[in-house]
């Protein structure tokens, strides 16, 4: 019996319930999943050939279009190698549905080729997993077929959001014996399985709570971590004039860039969270914090020496706390918790030029202008430069995207608070530094002008997604820099002088198990999968990125430095920051 209709229904409940796009993974035993969502013309599907740079592809797609994206892969490993994007999805609550073809169970634990234990293995990382059973035409299975694609989309994308994996297995033959063309009519106005979910609000004896706790406080903060929700920075803005709170707002959160009221908004709180008198000055009573931890380990540091109050704003009842301190979590709304706050303070205070806030302001200030100035008179390569020539470079509706690792933290050190839209993303989820280049791949699938920061190690490890550029009609810009090794390690414990190799300077191992050089000659890599690469340095640095945006295929403009003069750099401009905060005091 023909299972052609089934599968038509299935396409056509993906599209009536929010997706738009399908990552499509070459196999054989997916061949139906395949043919089916190509044939569906309400989706756009994308072939990309290997199944971590898909995972990834779709990961940041779904994470700057801010709706579920579709994956279609085979079965055996193939399911396994997107282990790593639904980690990462799970942790950054981005709405992923994987969709993977398996054999039939008499094929199951028998030495069948391809054939792997695929039910539920992502565990706790996905937020459901289900096995539809072998697609026929029986209307009972296609009701099924149909109420499960829609619960399994309305799942990822509800709050918070997240990856779900279908389980899908077929029997030979694969080819349906029916049409599969699904029209935009034959899409349902309706799934047969939809969700309407109120935003999480307090009640009045919730926000008297909050309300008491903030009483009296002069010396508060906002932390703003990493967040996607893009009611936010109006929100925390409104927040922070009413109580006179600075924003430390970390680059991923929404509040840096944008038209929002940046007032109040403290874009060097990496720097002015570093131990030295003009902290310890400006210890905070009370924290009001949204999104993931901030990237800036000098603020969780912060955090743990001055154990202020602590609030969590999460509506999507999350527990995220790593500083180890007594917390309040509000499992409401962050952006009308926000809100309802702002408008119980009397509008006639002026909070925000109050002493408190402007300490912070003018910190930000002094940090802002010795950071420029010793930008503007070095003459040498320097790792976190290219952040504002991006932010000056970038159009409005540009998407920015940084590599983990030491880009991510040059992010946050040196990326300018502006009033253009800017997106700015990171798989700060899991941290890891796999998939970088696929996942900015995937944001520039949204049309917008895309552009990468990364490091040569992460680099290296999604190199061959270069190619997905020229076979998808994509345009990145990637800014490459190329220490020759894992520059971070420069920065940790690991690194610092202990027992030195005899002439090196450097603690022993240190270059083989940390240090890691590679030697790789990037530009011919970047070459032999289609790209552009041309060297810059400190003199045309900005010239050569506003020169690369916007150009078909992957263009690198590669930075080259050194990893102890990197090192140096970042604790010479410590301390001309230290010495102009306290000359506030």
């Amino acid at each position: 019996m023909s299972y052609a209709e089934t599968l038509r229904a299935f396409a056509a409940e993906l599209a009536a319930a929010g997706v738009r796009d399908v990552v499509v993974c070459p196999g054989s035993r997916s061949t139906p999943l395949a043919l089916a969502v190509a044939s569906c013309e309400t989706l756009t599907t994308r072939v990309i050939l290997d199944e971590r740079s898909a995972g990834f592809f779709a990961l940041g797609l779904a994470r700057v279009s801010r709706t579920p994206v579709a994956i279609v892969v085979t079965s055996g490993t193939a399911v396994a190698e997107l282990m790593p994007a639904v980690v990462e999805a799970n942790l950054a609550r981005v709405p992923l549905v994987i969709l993977a073809a398996d054999r039939p169970a008499e094929l199951q634990d028998r030495g069948a080729p391809q054939t792997i234990n695929q039910v539920r293995i992502f565990g706790s990382h996905v937020k459901w997993a289900n096995e539809l059973p072998l697609f026929d035409a029986d209307p009972a299975t296609i009701a099924h077929v149909r109420g499960t694609a829609g619960r399994a989309v309305a799942t990822a994308s509800a709050g918070p959001a997240g990856p779900v994996h279908l389980n899908i297995p077929f029997r030979e033959p694969l080819l349906p014996d029916g049409p599969l063309t699904t029209t935009a009519a034959d899409i349902p106005e309706r799934p047969a399985t939809s969700v309407i979910a109120g935003v999480p609000a307090l009640d009045e004896d919730g926000l008297g709570a909050l309300l008491r706790g903030m009483a009296g406080v002069e010396r508060g903060l906002i932390i703003a971590g990493p967040d996607d929700d893009a009611r936010l920075p109006v929100a925390l803005a409104a927040l922070a004039a009413a109580t006179g709170f600075p924003i430390l707002a970390d680059p991923l959160s929404g509040l840096r860039t944008g038209a929002h009221d940046r007032a109040m908004v403290i874009a060097r709180a990496d720097q002015l969270c570093r131990p030295g008198p003009w902290l310890n000055a400006h210890a905070p009573q009370l924290v009001i914090r949204t999104g993931a931890m901030p990237t800036a380990k000098p603020i969780l540091e912060y955090l743990t020496r001055t154990r202020p109050e602590l609030i969590v704003l999460d509506g999507a009842g999350g527990w995220r706390e790593p500083a180890l301190l007594p917390a309040t979590f509000v499992h409401a709304d962050p952006a009308e918790t926000a809100l309802m706050l702002a408008d119980c303070f009397d509008d006639g205070d002026d909070r925000a030029d109050g002493t408190w806030a402007a300490a912070w302001r003018k910190a930000d200030d002094a940090a802002e202008r010795a950071m420029t100035g010793w930008l503007a008179n070095l003459d040498e390569p320097f790792e976190a430069a290219p952040w504002p020539a991006l932010a000056e470079a970038l159009p409005d509706g540009a998407v920015l995207w940084s590599g983990s690792s030491m880009p991510v933290r040059d992010m946050d050190a040196w990326l300018p608070s502006t009033d253009r839209a800017i997106t700015v993303c990171s798989n700060r989820g899991a941290n890891g530094i796999d998939g970088v280049i696929s996942s900015a791949l995937g944001a520039a699938a949204t049309g917008a002008p895309t552009a990468l920061v990364i490091g040569d190690v992460s680099f290296l490890h999604d190199a061959t997604a270069i190619g997905m550029a020229r076979q998808l009609g994509l345009s990145l810009t990637v800014v490459l820099v190329d220490n020759d090794g894992g520059g971070i390690f420069s920065f940790l414990p690991q690194g610092q002088p202990g027992v030195p190799v005899a002439g090196s300077g450097l603690p022993e191992h240190y270059e083989q198990l940390f240090g890691t050089p590679h030697g790789t000659d990037l530009p011919k890599v970047i070459e032999a999968f289609g790209g552009t690469c041309r060297d810059a340095d400190a003199h045309d640095l900005a010239y050569a990125i506003r020169e690369a945006l916007g150009k078909p295929g992957v263009n690198v403009v590669r930075l080259r430095t050194e990893r102890a003069r990197n090192l140096a750099l970042h604790r010479e401009v410590a301390a001309v920051v230290q010495r102009a905060l306290a000359g506030l005091l």
